[in-house]
């Protein structure tokens, strides 16, 4: 089962959108926590702020790209603001 997810960083007061092809692990989260990954790396720690499981990657790869979009910025700033999600 393959996943988009969001994590938060309280550093950089931001989120960061990826996608899996095996879903949301720990040792994904963990990978960005440890620096392995390039563009979170300078902004660790992170947590899980959400996670959507999707049937397949391409379908994970689209709305990654859909929530990376204007409309997709604002339903996420939208659910944040209500409290509809909330960080881990």
């Amino acid at each position: 089962m393959s996943c988009v997810y969001i994590l938060y960083s309280e550093s950089k007061k931001g989120f960061y959108i990826g996608s899996s092809r095996e879903g949301m692990s720990f040792t994904r989260l963990q990978s960005h926590n440890s620096g392995k990954v390039k563009s979170t790396k300078p902004y660790r720690p992170w947590v899980l702020f959400y996670e959507e499981e999707l049937s397949d990657y391409t379908r994970a790869r689209q709305r990654e790209n859909f929530l990376k979009s204007g409309q997709g910025r604002k339903w996420i700033r939208e659910r944040w603001q209500s409290g509809l999600m909330r960080r881990s």
